[in-house]
């Protein structure tokens, strides 16, 4: 699942639409619009999201064995 859709999906859990997590990330809508569009986010911009969310970002890498790097 690409991360935009994940976005998406928090911001109905969260009851916000894009204008609202623009607002609390810093930034304006049509430039989140337009990130959302082409799923493009750095580690910064997730965390960010993360935090105005109220959820946790994780990013890892799960060894086949399960562990995470």
């Amino acid at each position: 699942m690409s991360m935009a859709k994940k976005i998406k999906m928090l911001l109905i859990e969260k009851e916000m639409n894009i204008s609202d997590l623009a607002d609390k990330i810093g930034t304006s809508q049509p430039n989140l619009s337009n990130k959302l569009k082409r799923d493009n986010f750095n580690e910064k911009e997730l965390i960010d999201i993360a935090n105005a969310l109220d959820v946790i970002y994780e990013a890892n890498f799960v060894l086949e064995d399960g562990r995470k790097i």
